[in-house]
């Protein structure tokens, strides 16, 4: 850690400034539009329906930051260089807008963090410029554009899995159920989410040519009763969404879904027993304080229980990982013996 003094705290405290600005842009789409058209701030507020002034201090700002080129003369015209057009503009091969904006609603929340631990409850939610539904799209996008890159390797390295037929429980877009069918060619998928998210996966399905092997089913997954006929579950980012009470009624539902000797996967931040380990970890508990009435981030033993607890068997971590690439697996019995001991 930097050594403390009054400009490292005040470094610190100042970084919601450029996260402020950044944000702002990808929600007004900036770098989309300019990199389409450079333009003179007059234009981009009249493209926009923005106020003049406002969207010159804020194009000045991101020009700072190095994520514009501002140009010369009278009427300066902006534009977005090639690298930021990258990230940031729709057509950038590496765009993150969904994250960037998914962010923003993130940051919405932990503005209010001081009340939150006051009241033990969650942050109040205000929507975006997008609204609701486009906060929502922004979620989904956002899991997809940073799960995409880290799904197949991860799945391709936890070895050789033997299953006909994975639940991809709030499988949202599908990111991780392509991997699974890819991996596996005579397998197929049953996708669960709320009924909004469904035609997202649908989309995404389409483009990878799998609509025939996957069923898109919408519902609430912590309300409505699972589908059967799978051995395999794959639990992602879900639990820490969860209080342990609702993940022991979560994993009781998946138990009782799964085809007997079916396997469990849960993907997700694993604590260590100190929960300052990973680091990352314990600032996304922070996100979910505020933005859950119970949900947090779990250690290796704490999973453990919870799994026994809903029925599972040989519980053990896969894969360890620095951020949500932890996997931690566990099996349902074949049989159960009548006096409940598992077969």
């Amino acid at each position: 850690m930097k050594k403390l003094n009054k400009e490292a705290v005040l470094e610190l405290v100042r970084g919601f400034q450029p996260s402020c600005i950044v944000i702002a842009a990808a929600e007004l789409d900036v770098f989309t539009i300019l990199s389409g058209r450079p333009m003179a701030a007059a234009g981009l507020a009249h493209r926009i329906k923005g106020d003049a002034r406002a969207v010159t201090v804020l194009l000045d700002a991101l020009s700072a930051l190095g994520l514009l080129d501002k140009g010369t003369g009278a009427e300066p015209v902006y534009s977005v260089p090639p690298a930021a057009a990258e990230l940031l503009a729709e057509t950038g091969a590496q765009c993150m807008l969904g994250m960037v904006r998914h962010l923003g609603n993130c940051l919405r929340g932990w503005g209010q963090l001081a009340g939150v631990v006051l009241n033990g409850k969650p942050a109040i939610r205000r929507p975006s410029v997008l609204g609701a539904g486009g906060d929502l799209a922004s979620f989904i996008r956002a899991m997809h554009e940073i799960s995409e890159p880290l799904a197949m390797p991860l799945v391709a390295g936890l070895g050789k899995l033997n299953f006909t037929h994975v639940l991809d429980l709030g499988g949202a877009s599908g990111t991780w159920t392509v991997p699974f069918l890819r991996l596996n060619p005579g397998a197929r998928a049953t996708i669960l989410d709320r009924p909004e998210v469904i035609p997202m996966a649908r989309r995404l399905m389409r483009k990878a040519g799998l609509t025939d092997r996957v069923r898109l089913v919408a519902g609430d997954f912590m309300r409505c009763a699972l589908p059967e006929g799978a051995d395999l579950a794959w639990v992602s980012a879900i639990v820490h969404q969860n209080s342990r009470a609702q993940n022991r009624r979560l994993f009781k539902k998946v138990f009782s879904a799964l085809e007997p000797g079916g396997l469990i996967l849960v993907r997700d931040i694993v604590m260590d027993a100190s929960r300052t380990r990973p680091a990352g970890g314990a600032m996304f508990a922070v996100n979910m304080l505020v933005n859950t009435p119970g949900g947090g981030t779990f250690t290796l033993g704490e999973l453990r229980d919870d799994l026994s607890a809903a029925g599972f068997a040989k519980v053990r971590l896969l894969r360890r990982g620095q951020w949500m690439d932890s996997v931690v697996g566990a099996s349902k019995p074949r049989a159960v013996e009548a006096h409940g001991r598992s077969l």
